[in-house]
């Protein structure tokens, strides 16, 4: 046996790091044609946002989600717990369309439009106001504590606390009407939900887009590990022409640098300074990436300052890289394009064919049939819904089955609430003599008294004897 001692407990400082510290990114601002596109999407996109739940549509808000009172408000539609079908199709349509832009055009989502990436852009504003561009802020981060210090991230902290205060006031405000909502917050009168939701969003707004910014997109979105899936050859991504940049290496402006063996990158680092996830585009396409186009932009802007071609750095396909044509019209796309062509049409038909009342017909399954002085009878529950957004008062009748008899459990005619769902016990008899077999369809129509012309017809199943 060896003599040879074991250490088993290794002295601190000895043992390897099995996990990388975070390193905070920096992003470098930038200027072009891209900042352009994504400011512009900052401004409508806040803009939406923030300035919707202000509009009126005639005496309520055009768009609100009231919860309580089970009726959620899209401009002049109003929309009831029964119409969730409609809500999951345009969730269907939701995600197909982002699988369709993210096949033609890669991470457009992520770089122009994700709430994660707009309130970032927002924060990362109020950062360089307050603490300066990258260099600023970096040494100032290393610098020790002053007073100056203290202002400053102090001042960042507090525009990032109101700003999301407002933003979760606002995310609220699409579920209690916000005209009422924020004087109600600012006088503490807000109820126990309201209040933690506003604290909720905020929080998760403050925590998000000024802590964790590139972090959510790398460890904690799903949509960065299964786009892959998403992607071919011909889907278009942000890629550094390495043929043409390399061998990198600086340089000065007019000398000749193919003579020293050198390509067109001149090995500033700006592409990986401007990044907000931090990773260098020169080593290939990263799943890290979300295709904010800061790396093109500021790669063309050195390009120009040295006299060389742009597009070192720029949108393009991997055939095309491969010097081979790129088809954006290939069978996935029509694949796409024709399912979400049948889901917007029958989205829109769902919408225009909604009818403000309905009936249900549940026939007993207990009972096929049952005779009552001579009748043959069968048993029905009726679940009347109204979907307006006054109460009404119905009637119900039955067609299609001669000689045949209604009887509801109830008096009058049947009040049915805005919004109300109300089940009728109703009982159909007929001569057995006048079946056309031993089954029949039978026509139930609800028709309100009050307002004429507002019904609907729901056919059900009448069973009798089998000969």
């Amino acid at each position: 046996m060896s003599n040879q001692k074991v250490e088993r407990n290794p002295p601190p400082g000895n043992e390897k790091d099995l996990y990388a510290k975070h390193q905070k990114v920096y992003p470098r601002e930038v200027h072009g044609i891209f900042a352009m596109l994504r400011t512009l999407g900052v401004l409508v996109l806040l803009g939406i946002y923030y300035g919707v739940p202000w509009i009126n549509w005639g005496d309520r808000q055009a768009v609100l989600f009231d919860l309580p009172g089970r009726k959620f408000h899209v401009l002049g539609l109003t929309f009831w717990p029964q119409d969730f079908f409609l809500l999951a199709v345009l969730l269907i349509i939701a995600a197909l369309s982002l699988f369709f832009f993210t096949a033609l055009a890669g991470r457009l989502w992520c770089g122009y439009a994700c709430p994660q990436t707009v309130w970032t852009e927002v924060f990362l504003w109020f950062e360089r106001k307050f603490e300066g561009d990258r260099p600023k802020q970096i040494k100032l981060d290393k610098a020790g504590w002053s007073g100056e210090k203290l202002l400053r991230k102090g001042g960042k902290h507090a525009a990032w606390i109101i700003f999301s205060l407002y933003t979760g006031l606002t995310f609220v405000g699409y579920f209690s009407p916000i005209r009422e909502l924020v004087p109600a917050f600012f006088g503490f009168q807000t109820s126990g939900w309201e209040t933690f939701w506003i604290l909720f969003y905020g929080f998760a707004t403050w925590g998000n887009a000024g802590f964790l910014r590139e972090q959510v997109c790398i460890y904690m979105c799903p949509y960065a590990r299964f786009q892959s899936a998403m992607f071919d050859r011909d889907t278009l991504i942000i890629a550094y022409d390495e043929k043409r940049g390399e061998p990198r290496g600086s340089r000065k402006r007019g000398v000749d640098y193919k003579g020293q063996g050198l390509g067109d990158c001149v090995d500033c680092t700006l592409c990986v300074q401007v990044c907000p996830t931090g990773i260098d585009i020169r080593n290939g396409l990263q799943y890290q990436c979300i295709g904010c186009a800061a790396c093109i932009d500021v790669c063309d802007e050195v390009m120009e300052k040295m006299g060389y071609p742009k597009g070192l750095v720029r949108y393009t396909t991997q055939h095309a890289m491969d010097g081979r044509p790129t088809k954006i019209l290939r069978p996935r796309m029509f694949v796409y394009t024709g399912v979400l062509l049948v889901l917007l049409i029958g989205l829109a038909i769902g919408i225009s064919q909604r009818t403000l009342v309905g009936i249900d017909v549940i026939r007993d399954r207990n009972t096929l049939y049952r005779e009552v002085n001579g009748l043959i009878e069968n048993v029905y529950i009726l679940k009347l819904v109204n979907k307006d957004s006054i109460t009404h008062r119905f009637e119900v009748s039955i067609d299609g089955l001669p000689g045949a008899e209604l009887l509801v459990d109830a008096t009058g005619d049947i009040e049915v609430p805005s919004g109300g769902v109300l089940e009728v016990p109703a009982r159909v008899r007929v001569d057995g003599s006048a079946l056309p077999g031993a089954s029949a369809e039978v026509q139930f129509t609800l028709e309100s008294v009050d307002v004429p012309g507002l019904s609907y017809t729901r056919t059900g199943r009448f069973v009798g004897p089998f000969n």
